[in-house]
């Protein structure tokens, strides 16, 4: 039973990472929608604050080196991270194959080092 349980609880676990921020997300946004057309309804004019916060939720700020920087000063540590806790294991418990998994720490950090490389060349320094 353990065999099974625990790669469906691993994709579980990731898609319940990805889907329930973008659920929580677009409820905010169901909630502020009736918010705003009850207060429309009853003739109350909005605000330009509202107008404002709204537009600026939904335009996302151009990339810049600082950003690309921090993204793969993270994605480093992730990776770090993942090849130290791996190499734990296998030290730890003797097993081989947590050698090999721990090579799965080079997709976070080839992702790690591209985003430092842009920031690099990227033009719009702040």
């Amino acid at each position: 039973m353990d065999e099974v349980f625990i790669p469906i609880a691993m994709f579980a676990m990731i898609a319940a990472i990805v889907i329930v921020p973008t659920w929580l997300k677009s409820k905010e946004r169901r909630e502020m929608q009736a918010t705003l057309r009850a207060s429309l309804d009853k003739g109350q004019p909005l605000p330009p604050e509202v107008i404002d916060a709204l537009t600026r939720q939904t335009v996302k700020p151009p990339a810049s080196a600082t950003r690309d920087l921090r993204t793969g000063v993270i994605l480093l540590a992730l990776s770090l991270g993942i090849a130290a806790t791996f190499s734990f294991i296998g030290y730890r418990f003797g097993e081989d194959e947590a050698w090999g998994f721990g090579a799965f720490a080079a997709i976070p950090g080839a992702m790690g080092l591209a985003f430092i490389v842009l920031s690099v060349f990227n033009k719009n320094k702040d």
